[in-house]
């Protein structure tokens, strides 16, 4: 396809992001990113490292008037959320996104856009690139898998950074200046499946669809809905009052960062009068979720399609037991901080529920400022779990990164953004993990600040890039390196 940004400013900065939009990253499959970050380096005559989980740093000389001033490292990770609607066809290995604008915004036709992390991926790129005078040594470090779980960040050899400052360009708010972010976990749960016969019965399918999911740290305090916890209330419902009906798989969500906006479940029913009374209690739902996410989730929808006959569908204890546990299991604000106002502290995101092999795997991620409480939900999901006889695993999780309000690198930050944006910036800390927890760890003493433009629904289709906020960015960025001399 064509360039849609040939005519937006700074001319290079779009010039990458549309290549990078080009190039597939899902998360644990960044090979042929990390392959362009590389060849970029070469072609430009850059010393450049990559370490044994695939990060690459590249470093550039200061610049004409920047020989006595101290290495400052940019920051951001290449890797993806792969997220799409259900009608749109979509290869993420094989197939480049499709950018197009719309207005003041840049979108992706169908599909994530993936200006998480790639337009700083592109401000990164255009810095090494650029002959900009009074630049001090920059290294820009691009790290693999942040979405997944910080697995990049956590694997980061020590000599990857060799900088006293660090701006990590991974933040959604224009005007926002984060300095702190909570550390995070993944339970997840394994039900084994159990199958029982019977007499030929016929299948339908629900579907839950129309919400607009998000980020499962950003957005976890917006109330939205969440498909797996909207499906279970129907099926829950369809179980306690009908014998004869059935089960056959329910599935839902895909990641464990992002609330699920979809879910779908298989059941089977005896005829035409009993399909009748399941197609008056969707329509009843569809009705009870319009109401209850008008504000939320007012695209929320709930449909009904016959899909054939089976006498296979899942053991009926089973089944009630796996449905309890989805209804039990807790999503959204679990405490807000008690230091910050309007702060979520602690909070739980029931992310997907997917059938692989001969088990349900259930994954759920937990997120807190506060070490003890993150702890504390985590073993609350866990109980779940194990209450409903369901293998856990917990993962080691994330460290969160604790704010330092007197950096002298957040006053000059503070500062130009200040003056590009003709505002004060809002400084905080953030609910979502952010791979400076992990760097906070590993290089103790390091100043760092995460900023960046201003983007919209990000880890789902919505995800939206406003055009302005990239030039002013990238002008704040480009003046905080060139006053940095200390």
């Amino acid at each position: 396809m064509n360039n849609p940004f040939e005519n937006l400013e700074p001319n290079n900065v779009w010039q990458f992001f549309y290549e990078i939009t080009q190039i597939p990253r899902p998360s644990k499959h960044e090979e042929k990113i990390i392959e362009y970050l590389e060849n970029f380096a070469k072609s430009r005559k850059l010393e450049y490292k990559k370490d044994r989980v695939g990060n690459i740093v590249i470093r550039k000389p200061a610049s004409k008037g920047g020989e006595n001033k101290p290495m400052v490292a940019l920051q951001c990770h290449v890797d993806m959320v792969c997220e799409k609607n259900a009608d749109v066809e979509k290869d993420f290995l094989k197939d480049p996104i499709e950018p197009y604008i719309d207005g003041e915004w840049v979108k992706a036709k169908g599909t994530t856009l993936g200006a998480d992390d790639g337009i700083g991926v592109a401000m990164q790129l255009a810095i090494l690139d650029s002959d900009i005078k009074d630049l001090g040594p920059i290294e820009c470090l691009f790290t693999v898998d942040e979405e997944t779980g910080l697995t990049g960040a956590n694997g980061l050899e020590n000599d990857m950074i060799q900088s006293k400052y660090l701006i990590n360009l991974d933040s959604e708010d224009e005007g926002q200046i984060f300095i702190g972010c909570a550390g995070g976990k993944n339970t997840i749960g394994y039900v084994p499946i159990k199958y029982q016969l019977g007499l030929e019965k016929n299948i339908a399918e629900i579907f839950v669809s129309g919400l607009q999911g998000g980020h499962s740290g950003d957005d976890i305090e917006k109330k939205r809905g969440n498909a797996i916890k909207l499906i279970t209330r129907i099926i829950y419902d369809l179980l306690e009052n009908n014998e004869t009906v059935q089960l056959i798989n329910i599935e839902g969500g895909n990641l464990h960062n992002a609330i699920p906006r979809e879910a779908k479940a298989e059941i089977c029913f005896d005829g035409e009068e009993q399909y009748n009374q399941i197609t008056n209690l969707v329509e009843e739902y569809q009705q009870i979720f319009k109401t209850e996410l008008k504000i939320s989730d007012p695209g929320v929808k709930v449909t009904i399609n016959k899909k054939g006959k089976t006498d296979k569908w899942l053991d009926r204890q089973m089944a009630e037991r796996l449905i309890r546990l989805l209804y039990v299991l807790p999503h959204g604000v679990f405490a807000w901080s008690q230091d910050i106002p309007d702060f979520v502290e602690t909070s739980t995101n029931l992310a997907s529920i997917k059938k692989q092999n001969e088990e349900y795997v259930i994954t759920t991620s937990q997120r807190s400022s506060l070490e003890s409480a993150k702890e504390n939900i985590c073993n609350k999901v866990r109980s779940a779990f194990e209450l409903a006889q369901a293998k856990v695993e917990v993962n080691d999780g994330y460290p969160g990164w604790t704010p330092n309000p007197e950096s002298y690198l957040l006053k000059i930050v503070a500062e130009e953004t200040q003056k590009v944006l003709n505002r004060k910036p809002v400084i905080r800390a953030i609910h979502a993990g952010l791979e400076c927890g992990l760097f906070s760890e590993k290089f103790p003493g390091l100043e760092m600040v995460s900023i960046g433009p201003e983007m919209k629904g990000v880890h789902s289709p919505d995800e939206r890039l406003l055009i302005p906020s990239v030039q002013r960015t990238y002008d704040i960025l480009i003046n905080v390196l060139k006053r940095i001399n200390i």
